[in-house]
């Protein structure tokens, strides 16, 4: 019988996985057909601009929903312990995340409206675009699902976003070939997505409860805002940083190693994402922490093996997906993917463990730490206006982020050891 369910929870968590995998990255395999098409149609410069506005998206995000939707998630399950007024806290929780994230959208709105009014330049118009459509997608209610569990629900609604946007861009770039239309395209799929999220969550729940518990959502949202937004500013918006100091072709040639070496991390983010439910179950656990470091290492080892892979196909990959304009950017590949085995330990750290342990100190200093190191790159990009400082920053900083991480679970680990070994005395 305990062999029988603890093969039933391994194919629930590979299922778990698949279903994250595709819900929260499945941009990651749209990209397959839409990155060939947006490179193939607008040059390295039409990619270097795309990179903006990607990179504004995933800023936006992260500033509408504070970045605390793992933390939110987690606290779905604590509502649950308590099934007297399961629905009473998790409403309040809802009314009050929504109020703040309207109207922060609110003024990414407005900031576009007047750039589109004032006629900005191409550059800030992409920047502007960017956040607006990133902050649109981040009014869900994914984060819901996520804490209920739900993940082939919240799949099957992203799938609907993802393939309207494959639909839209096939059918308009050839015929209206920008760069604008390209994120604009990404915009409008994201409303059915949003609109789905918030038809189950009244269904589930009801309507929002009037907010008056803001003060509290932000209170936990600002240290994980300020070091999520430091993170994003020097991963996955870098490009828009960088864009003050290098041109668009610089830009496009990184965004191509950047879009393959992000899609293959893609395929090792969701364990942690599926295991944080699970994890928030076995919170109290004595043997917590040796599931999640056996977890950790398997991970890690996963993403050894793919940059191994990478690295050995990057000539190939970049002929294949972007065409031979993109050659240039296979040196920058093969040193941009050994950031893997980095970023997967800190997406698990700070997906899977920490929401747990709400330990919003130590996702902050792992922000420090690495915007730090950004700074300095960004200082040195200023005096040599090369590329490859970029990547090399980025490797650097993604190692230090990872390392500190690791000393922050062995702390973690040995306080509470401490703790326990104190109340048997």
């Amino acid at each position: 019988m305990a062999e029988s369910h603890h093969r039933s929870g391994a194919v629930g968590l590979l299922r778990d996985i698949g279903f994250v995998m595709f819900g929260k990255y499945g941009q990651y395999l749209i990209t397959v057909v839409t990155v060939p098409l947006i490179a193939r149609l607008l040059g390295t410069h039409g990619m270097g601009l795309v990179a903006i506005g990607m990179s504004a998206y995933f800023l936006g995000s992260l500033l509408v929903d504070l970045g605390i939707t793992q933390f939110l998630a987690a606290r779905v399950h604590e509502a649950a312990e308590d099934t007297s007024d399961r629905r009473t806290r998790i409403n309040q929780l809802r009314g009050d995340y929504l109020a703040i994230r309207a109207a922060i959208l609110g003024v990414l709105g407005a900031a576009l409206l007047l750039g589109l009014m004032v006629g900005t330049p191409e550059v800030l118009d992409m920047i502007l675009l960017g956040l607006f459509a990133g902050g649109f997608w981040s009014v869900s209610e994914d984060w819901l699902l996520i804490g209920q569990g739900r993940f082939g629900t919240s799949t099957a609604y992203q799938a609907v976003g993802r393939i309207g946007y494959l639909i839209l861009l096939v059918a308009l770039l050839p015929r209206f070939p920008s760069a604008q239309l390209a994120l604009g395209c990404l915009l409008i799929s994201s409303a059915p997505t949003v609109a789905l999220t918030w038809w189950d969550s009244l269904r589930t729940f009801g309507r929002p409860a009037r907010p008056h518990l803001i003060r509290g959502v932000l209170r936990t949202g600002a240290p994980i805002l300020t070091s999520r937004l430091l993170v994003t500013l020097y991963g996955q918006g870098a490009a828009a940083v960088y864009s003050a100091v290098l041109n668009t072709v610089a830009l496009g040639l990184y965004s191509a190693s950047d879009r393959l070496v992000r899609a293959i991390q893609s395929t090792l983010d969701p364990i942690g994402f599926a295991l944080l439910p699970r994890m928030a179950r076995r919170s109290g656990d004595q043997l917590f922490w040796r599931h999640a470091l056996r977890a950790l290492a398997l991970c890690v080892c996963a993403a050894v093996l793919a940059a191994g892979a990478v690295w050995l196909a990057a000539p190939m990959l970049i002929r294949l997906v972007f065409g031979a304009e993109f050659d240039a950017a296979t040196a920058l590949l093969r040193v941009e993917v050994l950031i893997l085995p980095a970023t997967t330990v800190t997406s698990f750290v700070t997906t899977a463990l920490l929401p747990v342990r709400q330990d919003t100190t130590g996702v902050l200093v792992g922000a420090v730490l690495g915007t730090c190191v950004a700074a300095v790159a960004l200082g040195i990009a200023f005096r040599t206006h090369s590329v490859w400082t970029l990547v090399y920053g980025t490797v650097v900083i993604e190692c230090t982020v990872a390392a500190w991480y690791l000393v922050r679970v062995r702390w973690l680990m040995l306080r509470e050891r401490t703790v326990l070994a104190e109340g048997a005395a």
